[in-house]
């Protein structure tokens, strides 16, 4: 590594992760990616115009938070920035879906976050500077019928980012909150819900297009970015829809038409 500043982006082999990549490492920034895909991190490392080393690992397997953490302990610099993307999804009902998956959901989209952020905002604090961006999603605002873990982790995920926003507020540490509605990645087919009708409802964006907006909205300072009007029109008025009525509702978007053999 450089001189330059450094991030760490998980999740980082497509969709969100990849385009976080080319948005920071644009500013100047060099970066560590990591994910499960070595051949894709190894190609997005290749394609990027700064310096970039890749850690290949499933985060969700015993052992490796703890093999990550020694790697960024060890690192020559401590990091600037956190991204915290990687993710998983699962669409369905709760009672159907297996529990190796609901376990990896938590284990993915809590534990890491809050392990990989207990690990480096404490460095952050003391240079005053620095911050975490944490990849949530619109799902978080309400509960998730049909895709209750998922929303589930999404939700803490918004409630712990603001509540590190708040704790670092005047130290130069910024936190924020990125949460998109449907995006046009993998993310949906491998989850099993592309096919939801609150999927359908809200147009797609492009992944390019939330990591800009991600990306620009944490410089700033922002607590939650939310990409898109339609979306934030959802996130805006979420809280104003009583439960006897957005749950049905819900329910019924997310739910997944079963495929024809």
């Amino acid at each position: 590594m450089t001189d330059k500043p450094l991030a760490i982006i998980t999740g980082a082999s497509s969709g969100i992760g990849a385009a976080l990549a080319a948005e920071i490492a644009a500013d100047g920034y060099a970066l560590m990616l990591i994910a499960r895909r070595a051949d894709r991190l190894r190609a997005l490392a290749d394609s990027l115009p700064t310096d970039a080393q890749i850690f290949t690992a499933d985060l969700t397997e015993p052992g490796a938070l703890d093999a990550l953490s020694a790697i960024l302990a060890s690192l020559p610099r401590p990091p600037d920035v956190l991204v915290n993307n990687a993710g998983l999804g699962q669409g369905g009902a709760f009672a159907d879906a297996s529990r190796e998956r609901n376990l990896a959901m938590i284990d993915l989209n809590v534990r890491a976050l809050v392990d990989l952020s207990h690990l480096l905002l404490p460095q952050m604090l003391s240079r005053g500077s620095g911050g975490i961006l944490n990849v949530a999603s619109l799902a978080g605002y309400q509960a998730g019928p049909n895709a209750a873990v998922y929303a589930a982790t999404k939700a803490f995920v918004i409630s712990f980012s603001d509540a590190l926003y708040s704790e670092c507020a005047g130290t130069g540490v910024k936190v924020s909150a990125l949460c998109p509605g449907p995006v046009e990645t993998e993310f949906f087919d491998i989850a099993g819900t592309a096919s939801a009708a609150s999927h359908r409802l809200l147009r797609p964006l492009t992944a390019e297009r939330v990591a800009a907006a991600g990306w620009r909205g944490f410089k700033r300072g922002r607590r939650r970015v939310v990409p898109g009007l339609s979306a934030q029109l959802r996130a805006a008025t979420s809280w104003m829809t009583p439960a006897a009525l957005e749950l049905p509702v819900m329910k019924a978007l997310q739910k997944v038409p079963k495929r024809e053999d």
